[in-house]
């Protein structure tokens, strides 16, 4: 797909799959906020998400499709309508 025919990403469609409480796939991700071991908070086209748990890891980020995956043991998936800071994590990091 040609990149003027992707979704911008606060249109991306978003959508959540957990296998066994092991691993999270999370798509429509616009930014990642914070992550540590018990909880990672990402902003997605659908309003910020918490992923909380026990030995947490993002397996995989792909700023190009939103798509992140998480994985460890998950506890609790928690929506807020408060949208995260436009400036994520990653963002400070290269400055």
């Amino acid at each position: 797909m040609a990149m003027d025919e992707r979704r911008p990403m606060e249109t991306a469609p978003h959508s959540l799959s957990l296998e066994d409480r092991r691993r999270l796939l999370v798509s429509g991700v616009t930014d990642v906020e914070s992550f540590n071991e018990q909880e990672v908070i990402m902003g997605t086209s659908m309003g910020a998400l918490a992923v909380r748990g026990q030995d947490l890891h993002m397996e995989k980020l792909s700023v190009d499709s939103g798509d992140v995956v998480v994985t460890g043991t998950i506890e609790a998936l928690e929506y807020e309508e408060a949208p995260v800071r436009s400036e994520g994590f990653f963002a400070r990091l290269f400055r």
